[in-house]
């Protein structure tokens, strides 16, 4: 397919990620669960490598997508190799989420950056919504808050990719009560479960970076994010400021070959919207979000995992 044709496919709205169908189906899920529950992570690493081959060759819309994220990143045009390790990074923390999720971390070391403010709040048992991004390994925080008991709940959306849910929640069945689910009519009893989590003391977790599909134009902002406006969603924030709590981002990031560098700092100790310009609030909250998802973004760009145009 030639390059033109790839980036006008590539440029396509972008929250048309949340429609994508799982590759692989069924039988590679249970096929990655039998390499993770039999073998040791360097067998499943060296497997890897042909795997994220595969997808580097038959992903047009990815290749593109990371051409015009490198190009954002300054990096000009890059070629296949460096295509291909991104999508290698990407295999790879998938494949940790099986042995993180299961147990089995002691190939992994971890270190952690800012985790005096996850405590306090656990001691204070003070709720807070952590923000995070498609960046990284959501698993590894995921398991190292169950190793310091930190009572975190996630809120996602786990329709496109229910059947990798579904596994993860058989190799750890508590896993799956720690996920609020995304309603994407944006329902009452959604909003009351998150409220309970938080007057309870939990922490719940967002990815803040893709636009829900039900999301309407009133909800979205456009911030600056390396160098071009992009689109981010205005919910997480409008959340946060019903629920007056306080605000932290929390990022896993990947290193070869073992270890995750986990961070959080202090977004707002609580968002405060004026009745006379919410939007406008939400829309400089959102750009401060930007500009430090932009920051963890160069600090390791192989870690991106949104593999369409982002300010298509």
């Amino acid at each position: 397919m030639s390059e033109p044709s790839e980036r006008r496919e590539a440029q396509s709205p972008a929250r048309g990620w949340l429609s994508a169908r799982e590759r692989g189906g069924v039988v590679a899920i249970r096929f990655t669960v039998f390499l993770t529950t039999f073998f040791g992570r360097t067998i499943v690493r060296f497997i890897a490598l042909f795997v994220a081959l595969y997808y580097t060759v038959t992903s047009p819309r990815a290749r593109v997508a990371l051409r015009i994220y490198y190009e954002r990143l300054g990096r000009g045009a890059v070629g296949f190799w460096v295509l291909y390790r991104h999508m290698l990074r990407f295999v790879r923390c998938t494949l940790d989420a099986f042995f993180l999720v299961s147990g089995r971390t002691a190939p992994f070391r971890v270190t952690r950056t800012g985790q005096h403010y996850l405590q306090r709040l656990r001691d204070g048992k003070q709720g807070a919504i952590l923000l995070g991004a498609h960046l990284g390994s959501f698993y590894a925080m995921r398991v190292q808050s169950g190793t310091e008991r930190l009572p975190v709940h996630a809120l996602m959306h786990t329709a496109n990719a229910r059947m990798l849910n579904d596994a993860l929640a058989k190799l750890d069945p508590a896993s799956a009560a720690r996920i609020l689910e995304l309603d994407p009519a944006g329902g009452l009893d959604a909003m009351l479960k998150i409220r309970e989590r938080i007057e309870a003391g939990s922490l719940v977790a967002i990815l803040a970076d893709r636009i829900p599909s039900h999301a309407s134009a009133d909800r979205v902002v456009k911030v600056p994010f390396l160098g071009r406006e992009a689109s981010f969603p205005a919910g997480p924030f409008l959340l946060a400021a019903t629920l007056r709590c306080p605000v932290y981002l929390t990022f896993g990031i990947a290193r070869d070959p073992d270890t995750y560098d986990l961070y959080c700092e202090l977004f707002a100790d609580k968002i405060v919207l004026p009745r006379g310009d919410r939007m406008g609030a939400v829309k400089t909250y959102a750009a401060q979000y930007a500009q430090r998802l932009e920051h963890y973004a160069r600090l390791a760009p192989d870690n991106w995992f949104n593999f369409y145009d982002f300010w298509g």
